[in-house]
């Protein structure tokens, strides 16, 4: 079962007493536990029926224990469980050891007034074991993981819509390029702007600029983009800006290297027919990262990254060693590299 069809379950009151959610997209899991939380727990009641627990540091019986005591005062209980690293792979730094087979008599029985939720901050699971492959047929195992490019857009325009406002897909992607991937910084960035925009409002993409602040790396993210569309001006206006904030030359070439060799990566890997996400997971980067990648990517030939790379390499050298002037010789780079 997906997150959608989950979610769709609960609203219908069609509630799992065993849930087990894993990613690293912790802003959508806290959703989708609050939303939990709205359907089983009465406010006035959250004393006495919602429970939290941190399995690096209270044994797994323990919330069994609480599962099978009745609620005091309420129907039911929710109970939450997490850093559950019994059910992903790698060893558990935790000194706790726990009773797995506690759990897994539980699993086979639980208690009908109780919903237990397990968090597993992780990106697999391990299928071998035992508890996982439990969990799958006895509960409802969800999967948190990055949005693709297109779903982060589509993730914005829901958002914006579901605050009364209106936004565009080219204002969604510039306020993805300024904001960052993470679904926490977004959230707060689309509350600001449509407090701006006021109910009916739409979010347009100079509304975006005026409004959201970049950080460096978003802003050498933006730059290279420029580059990569051969818009030289607008590319070098981020650079003297960010000389303004006082960044060093040195960092914002190591960025402009980071993103040149991403690039290169995403290109090789994806000449070696490796999907978006597969791409994702082998570099460690959010699916909109490798997406935007790519597409400046296309702009280069493989042989021409490789030499701009080798090129931030010399700069490198020349700038740290004190052979160059550390602004001279990056705005020379930058602008041998729009030429």
């Amino acid at each position: 079962m997906d997150v959608k069809a989950a979610i769709k379950e609960i609203k219908q009151g069609k509630v799992s007493p065993l849930y087990l959610c894993y990613g690293t997209e912790k802003y959508q899991m806290q959703q989708f536990i609050t939303l939990l939380q709205e359907q089983i727990v009465d406010p006035d009641q959250r004393d006495f029926a919602l429970a939290h627990f941190d399995l690096a540091e209270t044994p797994v019986e323990v919330v069994i224990e609480e599962a099978e005591t009745p609620p005091f005062l309420a129907e039911r209980k929710l109970i939450i469980a997490k850093d559950s690293a019994v059910f992903t792979a790698g060893r558990d730094n935790s000194k706790i050891e726990h009773k797995l087979e506690t759990l897994l008599t539980y699993c086979a029985n639980p208690a009908e007034y109780s919903v237990i939720v397990f968090m597993a901050n992780s990106e697999k699971l391990d299928e071998r074991k035992k508890i996982v492959k439990t969990m799958k047929s006895e509960g409802i195992v969800l999967s948190f993981l990055p949005l693709s490019g297109a779903e982060l857009v589509q993730w914005v325009v829901r958002e914006v819509e579901g605050r009364g406002c209106r936004i565009g897909t080219d204002a969604a992607e510039a306020l993805i390029a300024s904001a960052g991937v993470q679904l926490s910084a977004l959230s707060v960035e689309v509350d600001k702007l449509c407090l701006y925009t006021g109910p009916g409002g739409k979010i347009e993409p100079s509304t975006v600029e005026q409004l959201v602040a970049r950080s460096t790396e978003q802003n050498v993210f933006v730059m290279v983009e420029n580059i990569a569309n051969l818009k030289l001006e607008k590319a070098l206006d981020i650079f003297y800006e960010l000389l303004k904030q006082r960044e060093e030359p040195i960092k914002i070439a190591a960025l402009i290297a980071r993103q040149f060799r991403i690039m290169l990566q995403v290109k090789d890997l994806a000449r070696q027919s490796y999907s978006q996400q597969q791409i994702a997971s082998q570099l460690s980067l959010h699916p909109y990262a490798v997406k935007i990648a790519g597409e400046q990517a296309r702009k280069f030939e493989a042989t021409a990254l490789r030499g701009i790379l080798s090129e931030l390499a010399e700069l490198d050298y020349r700038m740290k060693s004190g052979r160059v002037d550390k602004v001279l010789g990056l705005e020379m780079f930058l602008l041998k590299l729009g030429a």
